[in-house]
């Protein structure tokens, strides 16, 4: 591990490598998105937003997350953390680019604050391919690498669908996404088996473990104490959860999760959920049939999917914006897609999606979305840029 130092990595292999993060059926975009239709009440609408680049220094962001002092802390894959201020983006406060690797789809994934800025968690695959999250606890705003301890691990049978993202619900726990473990079509049945935490939402205490125990368990999980079942697990049938977010104001979660090569998919749980939910994957992809042509008992159907097409190949999960600078689109979830790049929004109700609308603003290849401590949303782009989204002029 290094601290405020980095290096360059070549640019042309980063950019090949990071490719794969679409799906294996993906295809560039060959034209501008058509716009969506949407209704109600103040709906988001072409013309709304702009997108302002703050930054074109990041090396193959990954994900980002409000830190301290009003600050946005990025994940760069090759193994950085760095924080963006009004100042620019600064020099890495942490550096473990000689721990990891961005064959595949490895690398530095996500990070994530405790409610009180008192620790960071990471999610990176290691040298071996196992997903890690990692503690470092912070005073004052800065991260102390001495108190480093690893949470969880998990071994990653294939270089792809590692997922990585984590956050903070707001009961206070640790949510952990990992993808189904790579290849294409699930060989493993991972999505399905309980018994495995590859494919699942996980949800953990990081702070109520014991010396032997790096995490606790908590006891309202839905499947503690089930043979046959892992504790941590909160929901599964997960393909590759590339960025999920709980809603700021009603808590609820919506997840992005990454298709096979005919749908992708938003899945959404209420904030009253007590856990448990089946996305389905791999017998559904979306709602089609993936495996053996039945939908499982009890499958939860996506809020909102879509097609393949040449403009569009592998979801990018948002926000539902709570921002104050845009109004038409508070309450309106904000995602994208990698190969299209399109910043889109959708109307929901009650769980429903009640409306789609292209805000006519492209990001270019979209990777992952951020949220700083005023609500407001950012789009993380593979070639370095990070855009804040604005009214339009």
């Amino acid at each position: 591990m290094k601290v405020r130092t980095g290096s360059a990595v070549a640019g042309t292999f980063a950019l090949l490598a990071a490719l794969t993060l679409s799906t294996a059926s993906a295809q560039e975009p060959t034209g501008p998105p058509a716009a969506a239709a949407t209704a109600g009440k103040a709906a988001p609408r072409q013309g709304d937003a702009a997108l302002t680049k703050v930054t074109g220094d990041a090396e193959m962001p990954t994900a980002g997350v409000a830190g301290p002092g009003n600050t946005l802390w990025i994940t760069e894959r090759p193994g950085r953390v760095r924080v963006l201020d009004k100042q620019g983006l600064g020099a890495p406060v942490l550096d473990i680019s000689d721990e990891t690797t961005i064959d595949g789809e490895r690398g530095l994934l996500g990070l994530a604050f405790d409610p009180g800025f008192e620790h960071l968690y990471i999610s990176f695959t290691n040298l071996e391919g196992t997903s890690t999250i990692d503690e470092f606890a912070v005073e004052n705003g800065e991260l102390r690498p001495d108190t480093r301890r690893t949470v969880l691990t998990q071994e990653q049978p294939y270089s792809n669908h590692n997922g990585g993202d984590l956050t903070f619900g707001p009961d206070g726990m640790l949510y952990i996404g990992f993808g189904d473990g790579g290849s294409g079509g699930d060989p493993h049945g991972n999505g399905q088996n309980l018994d495995t935490l590859l494919g699942k939402m996980l949800r953990i205490d990081p702070r109520g473990g014991l010396p032997e125990k790096p995490y606790a368990i908590p006891g309202d999980n839905p499947f503690v104490g089930q043979s046959g079942a892992r504790g941590e697990i909160w929901a599964f049938g997960l393909r590759n959860p590339w960025r999920f977010s709980f809603d700021a104001a009603s808590g609820d979660l919506l997840i992005g999760d990454v298709g096979q090569s005919l749908r992708e998919e938003i899945d959404w749980a209420s904030a009253y959920s007590r856990g448990g939910e089946n996305y389905g994957w791999s017998r559904m992809e979306g709602s089609l049939p993936f495996r053996d042509n039945t939908e499982p008992a009890g499958h939860v159907r996506p809020v909102f999917e879509y097609d393949h097409d040449p403009q569009r190949c592998s979801v990018t999960g948002g926000y539902v914006y709570r921002g104050k600078a845009i109004p038409q689109l508070r309450g309106k979830y904000l995602f994208s897609d990698y190969c299209e790049g399109a910043i889109r929004a959708l109307t929901m109700k009650n769980g429903k999606v009640t409306g789609e609308t292209d805000l006519g603003i492209s990001g270019g290849e979209v990777v992952s979305f951020a949220q700083d401590s005023a609500r407001e949303v950012y789009a993380l782009a593979l070639d370095g840029s990070v855009y804040r989204l604005d009214p339009a002029a």
